[in-house]
């Protein structure tokens, strides 16, 4: 049988608006509602109560503060004279109004409209019957379909100092504005956690928190066991890719992992290991993810568009590393899709990358693969005005909402200038839940332009022309995609190549690119010319 819920707008208040979405929530919920309609007296209210014997009432109620205290008595006392004590009640208003209501006695919960809907949906689906961590899924998959087409909000938190980090988490969890607490490890942590004796102190704290010991890891997690109870996950570490997988699951069940293809090695500094030795760990380590059937991110493309790498190579690396993860055995997929990158990027051509990404990732689904969408800002193109900033921020989610993701990477407004403090966090999820509220439902389709179709088109083009120029490159016996030496080999002779890689030994560096109507091409160094990859190839 359904629990019931009556609705109604107390005194002369005649705003429904809020109180019929509140129901219409509940009914999603399983509820059966009814709506009294405005201006519901107290006598009028208590009269229905008595006659349908709901088990929650919602009342709302959003003019002045005054009166509405005395509506509160005068109902309360209709309670207690109607015997009716043991009813449920929950206030919905203004935070003023809701500040009364809470203090009345009366208000089992006073929502005040600055709540996340999360808060709202749990205290529906707990009802008094569940603890209300039970009311937010676990795992990414299933917060996910809890949530969609609402994407998951995501943000990386790590400041510099453990304890203010752990009180950060705390922080970030009760606010209850986004799914997903992002740790960043500093630099020590990631290439040297398990060679504590290579730490140098004196760069403690360089680009994240000082991890030491897994307590450290356990510490932050058990913070954030409170507001909407957030999903943790950890950046992979630049080396030992396995162990620390096996650390950041026992402690902070990590939602997923996300780990590069080819990077963290001599490719950028971040560790010593070889390109055939880090593709060869970094797959290993999708191997031990998939395994246990835990997510995984390859967070390989967007290294490259951050090194001016021209689009149809982007393409060329989101595909690949898909197909790497599948092949290792993963069994869903998060697909990490950069906007504004590199910047100067106009909002038609990062559609048009993107779009030409998940066609060909999602070419790759069947029974045994799934692909999560997960949509970002690029961090080089916010200014560091943070008024600036912030509308960078809504202006880059629209856009990327074109995407329809399953999860929406927020980058504070404030990281174009310093590491990002917990109160900018909660402030750059706000931004992006109004960009939400305002534009997740009823847009124009952005990705039916015809210059995004035209330029889509031309980029999975150009992209598989790379892909057969690796696949020439393989062994015999040996999927060439998938091949070590072969993807190292194609980075080593330029098939893969960024201006970034000059002076460096390991890799080419020869290739130039350029942005060309909000467009990065490879062009001939001389003429600025395009090269399209057929004819930059026959120079290698």
């Amino acid at each position: 049988m359904k629990k019931k819920i009556i609705g109604a707008a107390l005194g002369t208040c005649v705003h429904v608006s809020g109180l019929y979405h509140f129901l219409k929530l509940a009914e999603a919920a399983g509820y059966e509602t009814n709506l009294l309609g405005p201006a519901v007296s107290p006598q009028r209210l208590v009269n229905a109560i008595l006659e349908y014997r709901p088990d929650i009432v919602a009342v709302s109620y959003r003019l002045t503060p005054e009166v509405a205290g005395s509506l509160f008595d005068e109902l309360k006392l209709l309670v207690e004279k109607n015997n009716l004590n043991y009813m449920r009640f929950v206030f919905g208003g203004t935070p003023p109004v809701a500040e009364l209501a809470r203090k009345s006695g009366l208000f089992e919960q006073a929502f005040s409209g600055t709540e996340p809907l999360d808060h709202v949906k749990a205290y529906l689906y707990d009802a008094g019957e569940l603890k209300k961590e039970k009311a937010f899924a676990q795992t990414l998959v299933e917060r996910i379909g809890q949530k969609f087409p609402y994407p998951l909000l995501r943000h990386h938190f790590g400041r510099p100092a453990l304890e203010e980090t752990v009180l950060g988490a705390k922080e970030i969890a009760e606010s209850g504005v986004l799914d997903i607490i992002s740790l960043g490890p500093d630099q020590g942590a990631q290439e040297h956690f398990f060679h504590p004796d290579e730490i140098d102190p004196l760069q403690d704290g360089a680009g994240g928190v000082p991890l030491r010991k897994p307590s450290d890891l356990e510490a932050i997690y058990k913070a954030s066991r409170c507001g909407n109870y957030p999903l943790m996950r950890c950046y992979s570490g630049t080396k030992d890719l396995v162990k620390w997988a096996e650390m950041s699951v026992r402690t902070i069940n990590n939602a997923w992992g996300a780990i590069p293809l080819c990077w963290y090695s001599v490719i950028d500094g971040r560790s010593n290991r070889s390109l055939v030795e880090a593709i060869t760990e970094n797959q290993q380590t999708m191997r031990w993810y998939a395994e246990r059937n835990i997510p995984v991110e390859v967070n390989e493309s967007h290294q490259w568009s951050l090194r001016d790498a021209h689009d149809s190579l982007a393409v060329c690396m989101a595909y690949l590393s898909a197909y790497n993860a599948k092949k290792m055995g993963v069994r869903h997929y998060v697909s990490q899709l950069m906007f504004n990158t590199p910047p100067g990027t106009s909002p038609a051509m990062d559609i048009a990358k993107m779009r030409a990404k998940t066609e060909l990732i999602e070419s790759l689904q069947d029974e045994h693969f799934s692909v999560f969408r997960e949509v970002r800002a690029g961090i080089a193109h916010f200014s560091s005005h943070p008024d600036v900033a912030k509308g960078q921020l809504a202006a880059s989610a629209i856009v990327s909402l074109s995407l329809k993701p399953h999860i929406l990477h927020v980058v504070g407004f404030s990281e174009g200038d310093h590491a990002v403090f917990p109160y900018e966090i909660i402030e750059s999820c706000n931004i992006i839940h109004g960009v939400l509220y305002n534009c997740l439902d009823g847009m124009p389709d952005l990705t039916a332009d015809l210059r995004v179709q035209k330029r889509k088109t031309q980029l999975i083009e150009e992209a598989q022309v790379l892909l057969d120029a690796i696949k020439k490159l393989g062994s015999s016996g040996i999927d060439p995609l998938c091949d070590p030496q072969a993807i190292s080999k194609a980075i080593e002779i330029g098939v893969l190549d960024t201006p970034h890689f000059r002076g460096n030994p390991h890799l080419c560096g020869k290739i130039t690119t350029r942005l060309i109507d909000g467009a990065w091409y490879a062009v001939n160094a001389e003429t600025g010319n395009v090269l399209m990859e057929k004819d930059r190839l026959k120079q290698i």
